[in-house]
């Protein structure tokens, strides 16, 4: 399964943590993302699946990263990220770009407030598990600052 490249960014390299939170064993969505990623630019340290938070904190602060994605198929994900952003900032992680997604709540019938919930919690972005990794890396690039280079727009002007 090759992923194609939104676009190959020539401007500093932007290192993503990536991973799956609580006992959520659910591997193939971050294995995507991270081919997605890579394949896009971003440096990419991929944690795995049933991680605590501390561990992705620990892991955002000792690889310098500019964003942490945290995936959850199981449903547990409000349990999972109560305190999440409280150990962001007590590590001094302020800065660093968090996103959540996947299938984050049993029963969830209004994503909408699913959204909400995380937004609450501290999320930049929320996704639910339809996704497309597309969508992801763009915002990054949004939220990022992530520009191509003059060719690369032109290009894409070109075949748009």
């Amino acid at each position: 399964m090759g992923v194609a490249p939104v676009c190959s960014c020539t401007h500093m390299v932007r290192t993503v943590v990536l991973g799956v939170i609580g006992s959520d064993a659910h591997v193939v969505g971050i294995t995507i993302l991270e081919q997605a990623l890579s394949a896009n630019g971003f440096d990419v340290v991929n944690l795995g699946v049933q991680n605590s938070q501390t561990e992705f904190v620990d892991a955002a602060d000792e690889h310098d990263a500019d964003a942490v994605l945290v995936s959850s198929l199981y449903g547990h994900a409000k349990q999972d990220c109560q305190g999440f952003h409280h150990e962001v900032a007590a590590a001094g992680l302020e800065d660093v770009t968090t996103y959540i997604g996947g299938n984050l709540a049993v029963g969830q019938d209004d994503f909408e407030e699913t959204r909400q919930h995380f937004r609450e919690l501290g999320f930049d972005r929320v996704f639910d598990s339809e996704t497309d990794p597309e969508e992801a890396i763009e915002a990054l690039r949004t939220d990022l600052d992530v520009r191509s280079s003059e060719a690369e727009r032109e290009s894409q002007t070109l075949t748009a």
